[in-house]
């Protein structure tokens, strides 16, 4: 493409830059979407950005939303969706495929599409498969609009837990016994029940049974005995067809938060989620309901701390992230880090890890959304 062909920078244009804010969409982490979007939203400096919130509700339509984070937030336990924030039932925001056409059209039956101006930069906080998982990625990289975030392949790995251990692996770091069953296996119930059971032969229960392209601990069960693993099973292929067996790491859990800086990245305090005695494990309810926190900075001593840093670099460069990541680590009796997964998109709302680690490390919410948006403002899209 000739560089006349380029859209030009809103600087060139004599406005501030436009962020389109993405989220909701189609898995089951919607309704933690739009509550990150709503922590995004009232931290965006609107004295140096224009502002475009887009839902994305749970069958798929592209929605022009209400810029109200209050509307946001779980409220009695009850769960935000895009639809209670969409501004038609019908209504769809349409983004050209045109790298030299950068204009957001909104577009409603019997009327004539409107213009909603050109986006400069998109933060996508959607969760899990159709966002976070470079499918999205794919969209805005055809479209040439640059994006807070990971690209297509650092994505896709991000949430694929059995490919992603496979990468980790490759590179030398430490990942827990695992078994992946996937969707045709099922083809034979006994032959892919039996695989599972000598997992548990070998490596003895409890096991984690979890969705291998899901997240916010949506889907996993926690299984003791034989008895349990049918249910278990059904309750993970509700949210993915592929699932993961993992073997129970005893030791402390342990994450570490990742920020691409200018000159590279850049690890933050680390964390540690304590023991839920409400809970048989970190659950949804207990991450986002219940609001259980975790203990900021994690009581390590300095040469755990500085290895845990390391190992959360080394992941992130491992699967080629950039934009940010959170690391999860389980430290074990024997004093190994051993990896549990990444996230490209961790949690971002007001009680979640990633935003407290990294105000723990002098880096307040709203400093941490620009230092995204900026990032992605420099980064072009294509081959990099």
């Amino acid at each position: 493409m000739s560089s006349e062909n380029l859209p030009q920078t809103p600087e060139q244009q004599g406005r501030k830059p436009r962020v389109a804010v993405v989220f909701g969409g189609r898995s089951s982490e919607h309704a933690i979407s739009v509550v990150t979007a709503g922590a995004v939203l009232r931290s965006i400096d609107r004295s140096k950005y224009e502002v475009l919130p887009i839902g994305i509700t749970t069958d798929g339509r592209w929605a022009l939303t209400a810029d109200e984070p209050s509307r946001m937030a779980i409220a009695d336990r009850k769960l935000p969706n895009v639809d209670q924030l969409a501004e038609s039932e019908e209504g769809a925001v349409v983004l050209s495929v045109d790298p030299a056409n950068r204009e957001v059209v909104y577009t409603e039956p019997g009327a004539v599409p409107k213009a909603l101006g050109e986006v400069d930069v998109v933060f996508p906080v959607l969760h899990g498969p159709y966002g976070e998982d470079g499918t999205l990625q794919g969209l805005l990289e055809l479209a040439g609009v640059p994006y807070v975030g990971s690209g297509v392949l650092a994505s896709a790995v991000g949430q694929d837990k059995d490919y992603m251990k496979r990468v980790f692996t490759s590179f030398g770091l430490n990942v827990g016994p695992y078994v992946t069953i996937r969707p045709r296996e099922w083809a034979d119930p006994d032959a892919a029940r039996g695989k599972i059971l000598d997992f548990a032969a070998e490596h003895g229960w409890p096991l984690f049974i979890k969705p291998a392209r899901a997240g916010s601990s949506i889907g996993i069960t926690k299984v003791d005995d034989a008895s349990a693993l049918d249910a278990a099973v059904a309750e993970a292929q509700r949210h993915d067809p592929k699932i993961i067996v993992e073997a129970l790491l005893r030791g402390r859990e342990i994450e570490c938060g990742v920020l691409e800086l200018q000159d590279g990245p850049r690890a933050s305090a680390p964390a540690e989620i304590p023991p839920v005695s409400s809970h048989d494990f970190y659950d949804f309810e207990a991450k986002y309901i219940d609001s259980a926190s975790g203990i900021v900075p994690a009581p390590l001593t300095p040469e755990q701390t500085a290895e845990v840093q390391r190992l959360a670099i080394e992941a992130f460069e491992a699967a080629s992230c950039e934009g940010l990541v959170r690391a999860d680590f389980f430290l074990t009796e024997d004093g190994t880090f051993v990896i549990n997964e990444i996230n490209t998109m961790p949690g971002f709302t007001p009680i979640s890890m990633y935003p407290r680690m990294w105000q723990e490390s002098g880096v307040e919410y709203p400093e941490l959304v620009d230092l995204l948006i900026q990032a992605a403002l420099r980064r072009s899209t294509g081959l990099r």
